[in-house]
């Protein structure tokens, strides 16, 4: 997802990530300033990078889990938001976080060429082979290793009540850039700088967006917003499967803002990019797809069930664990 993902931390990440680091949860339980065990070559102490969002969650669990099985003492590091993870696993802080192909290299273009290379010289596109061949070009001299996309996506969508979209006839974000309309969106604080939120929403389709909610990407909080008419829409992903429960519909993409966001796994090259590390996450990349994120997420976010069994009974399912 993808997706804009949560909370942004403006000055003071860098402590940030320094007060965090004694909170691994999880499996193995290291502390990141114990790397003594860390391999990426054999079976050693790996920490996974989990935003603050549920889909992220998930996929720690999944990482985490497929990895413990497979002989490595794996634990969880939970750091919110992108701007905190990316440079954690640069510095072989965290040693591997699931990540989303456009998202990423879109990132890692604005770190490497300045904030306004993403909108005046994209990298990425609705070509995975493309966008996925561009992000390693970028990640590769920070130190990170780009693994194997696989088939499961999650981009940004828009959504809103059926309610606002019948009394407006909004089928399109394009509809809802020819209504003239202003609109308060929920979303993660960062919309507002990412240019496939709020910029790009402005640039592509002339939506006027007048405030940011920061209510996080997708959350219950978002959706109840804009349910009951606090927000008029929501950031979420294409594998939200609690919108019809809130009364909400998607807003299709028409002019495609939204680029390749394939799920894959990046890690730190030195610490965590061995053969072995690498063949067991690919296991988990050859099998999963958008609709298994989606069924995910609903147990979780609707059925209130906890991301790490959610994760344990898919892979279980899957014939992904021998244990």
């Amino acid at each position: 997802m993808a997706p804009a993902t949560a909370v942004k931390f403006a000055a003071g990440g860098t402590a940030a990530i320094v007060a965090l680091a004694a909170v691994v949860i999880g499996y193995g339980g290291r502390s990141l300033e114990d790397s003594s065990a860390r391999g990426g070559g054999g079976k050693g102490s790996v920490v996974v990078g989990a935003a603050g969002f549920t889909e992220f969650k998930i996929m720690a669990e999944l990482y985490a889990q497929i990895l413990d099985d497979a002989g490595f003492s794996a634990s969880i590091q939970p750091l919110k938001a992108r701007e905190l993870y990316e440079p954690a696993l640069e510095k072989g802080q965290i040693d591997v976080a699931p990540e989303y192909a456009a998202t990423l290299a879109e990132f890692l273009n604005a770190k490497e060429n300045g904030p306004d290379a993403p909108a005046k010289n994209p990298v990425a596109s609705d070509d995975t082979d493309k966008t996925v061949a561009a992000l390693k070009k970028l990640a590769e001299p920070r130190g990170l290793k780009v693994l194997s996309a696989g088939d499961a996506i999650d981009q940004n969508a828009f959504a809103v009540t059926k309610e606002f979209a019948e009394k407006h006839d909004l089928t399109t974000l394009s509809d809802l850039g020819a209504s003239k309309l202003k609109i308060k969106l929920a979303a993660g604080d960062e919309c507002s700088q990412r240019p496939f939120c709020s910029p790009g929403l402005k640039k592509t389709y002339g939506i006027d967006v007048t405030d940011i909610d920061p209510k996080g990407v997708g959350t219950v909080q978002s959706k109840q917003a804009v349910k009951d008419g606090t927000d008029d829409m929501l950031l979420t992903t294409t594998t939200d499967a609690t919108l019809e429960d809130f009364g909400l519909v998607l807003l299709e993409d028409d002019k495609g803002l939204q680029n390749a966001d394939n799920v894959l796994p990046v890690v730190n090259a030195k610490d965590a990019g061995g053969a072995k590390l690498e063949a067991v996450l690919d296991k988990l990349t050859r099998v999963l797809t958008t609709q298994d994120l989606a069924d995910m997420n609903r147990a979780v976010d609707a059925d209130r069930e906890k991301p790490a069994d959610v994760a344990k009974d898919y892979l279980e399912k899957k014939g992904l664990l021998s244990k």
